[in-house]
């Protein structure tokens, strides 16, 4: 859904990417980076209950998390630090920040555990569904409601509500949960249609 919008930003961030290289930062290293902001946000959404002054902090490490997540690609592509092992790496890493978050935040009591690890499954899920098709050669980029940056938009609109309104955090993991696994199976909707249609154009063995 916020494809468009992502690459809008990412075009925005070229300065910013070059004045990352003039620090000595690389993209793994930004990737790292975004990885430890996750980490700092589920460690905030786990002492959430007790640690009021706390609670702007989780929100906050997670949009710094996502910066990074942008970064490091923007990096790869405008400076020509692009590399295969990069981009496993930054996926691989992506997976790790949002395991981390769901898990602080359902270690913090924020939402009902069983719908947490239904989220959690349902995030993981959407990324498997997307490298297994572009594997087989079905491009995935923009398929389905909720890929990576909607839901971190999610969980951090409705962490800064949750200040005010409380219970938001937990309804917005059951939107999570079902929006996941809804996008899941458009993903494979979408897959089955792609694949039908390259047999389709595959020729007979008799042609």
């Amino acid at each position: 859904m916020l494809t468009k919008l992502k690459e809008k930003v990412q075009d925005l961030l070229a300065s910013e990417a070059e004045y990352a290289e003039k620090l000595g930062l690389t993209p793994n290293l930004v990737s790292f980076l975004g990885l430890v902001f996750a980490l700092g946000s589920s460690l905030t959404y786990w002492v959430w209950p007790e640690q009021t002054v706390l609670r702007p902090l989780a929100p906050t490490l997670l949009i710094l998390s996502g910066f990074c997540d942008a970064l490091d690609g923007v990096m790869a592509r405008t400076l020509g630090m692009k590399s295969t092992f990069g981009g496993f790496l930054d996926s691989l890493l992506d997976r790790y920040g949002e395991v981390f978050v769901l898990l602080g935040i359902i270690g913090g009591g924020l939402c009902n555990p069983s719908v947490g690890i239904l989220a959690l499954a349902g995030s993981l899920l959407v990324s498997y569904s997307r490298a297994r098709a572009e594997e087989e050669g079905v491009r995935m980029e923009g398929v389905g409601l909720f890929e990576r940056s909607e839901r971190i938009l999610l969980i951090v609109v409705a962490s800064f509500l949750n200040l005010i309104v409380p219970e938001a955090l937990s309804w917005s993991v059951v939107v999570l949960a079902i929006a996941t696994h809804l996008t899941v199976m458009q993903r494979a909707l979408h897959f089955f249609k792609e694949s039908k249609k390259k047999k389709d154009l595959e020729p007979s063995p008799d042609q």
